[in-house]
């Protein structure tokens, strides 16, 4: 899940003119939004996010596979890297199909928290009136930009770390290694990620009817009044939580798939 602070940057108002920026930083809205709204504020709309995130992470790691199974003529076929990356990309595929509906909820429900509205009580109540709005359509709004975020992403996520597990690999895949590689492909996954996901924060906030073109419009508007500089909005956020929680990640599913080897080393 991407972290508020990332959310309320890339999501704040254009200042008007002589008026400072409701944030000048990330550590600035880290330390406005415990102010004004306590510890509970820093994971307002997690709920969404949160349950989708251990179904998202299987489906990720499965579709990972099952595009490396794809391109293999043999079991034991060795994958060059622009394969990798190719099975990371069918990866991003699957997981935006969860993904997709926990972002526009976690989004609105950010936005409403530093807006001061109550439009929304809860992860369940938005998307519950999202439904009741647009249908299915308005709980997926953005799915598009999810899809431009996570592909490439999610290639260059899976590549990375396969490119470092084998350049550091030495006899064993040591603990220190793994987190260095899974922390290190986080912060490659973000880097391509980033200008999306600014887009598709937008996107996904926005009134109804405001950007009829799609992220074109968003992407036309933020370039006209606030710079190529805005695509990386969040920046900072994303890139102090990016390193340990995907060395997290890799190091969990590295222990997973060596104790399911052991209990069933033929499966």
């Amino acid at each position: 899940p991407v972290p508020s602070e990332q959310v309320r940057l890339q999501t704040q108002p254009k200042p008007q003119p002589g008026q400072p920026p409701l944030y000048s930083g990330t550590f600035d809205c880290f330390r406005k939004t415990l102010l004004g709204e306590g510890v509970r504020g820093l994971y307002k709309g997690m709920a969404a996010p949160i349950i989708g995130v251990t179904p998202m992470f299987a489906v990720c790691f499965f579709g990972f596979g099952l595009g490396k199974r794809l391109q293999q003529k043999k079991p034991d076929d060795i994958l060059t890297y622009p394969q990798l990356f190719a099975a990371g990309m069918l990866s991003g595929v699957f997981t935006t199909v969860i993904m997709a509906p926990g972002e526009r909820i976690k989004c609105l429900l950010q936005i409403q928290a530093a807006t001061g509205e109550t439009k929304y009580s809860g992860s369940l109540d938005c998307a519950k009136q999202l439904y009741r709005e647009a249908g299915i359509r308005g709980v997926y709004k953005g799915t598009v930009l999810t899809l431009m975020r996570d592909v490439p992403a999610s290639g260059m996520y899976f590549m990375t770390y396969e490119w470092l597990k084998n350049t550091l690999t030495v006899s064993d895949l040591s603990v220190p290694r793994i987190l260095f590689a899974g922390g290190l492909a986080g912060i490659f996954n973000w880097a391509v990620a980033i200008p999306p996901d600014v887009l598709k924060s937008r996107f996904q906030t926005a009134p109804p009817g405001k950007y009829p073109n799609g992220f074109r419009d968003v992407l036309r508007e933020l370039i006209r009044e606030e710079g190529v500089a805005s695509l990386y909005k969040g920046f900072t956020a994303v890139m102090i939580r990016a390193f340990p929680a995907n060395a997290a990640c890799f190091l969990g599913f590295e222990v997973a798939m060596k104790f399911l080897n052991w209990i069933a080393p033929g499966l």
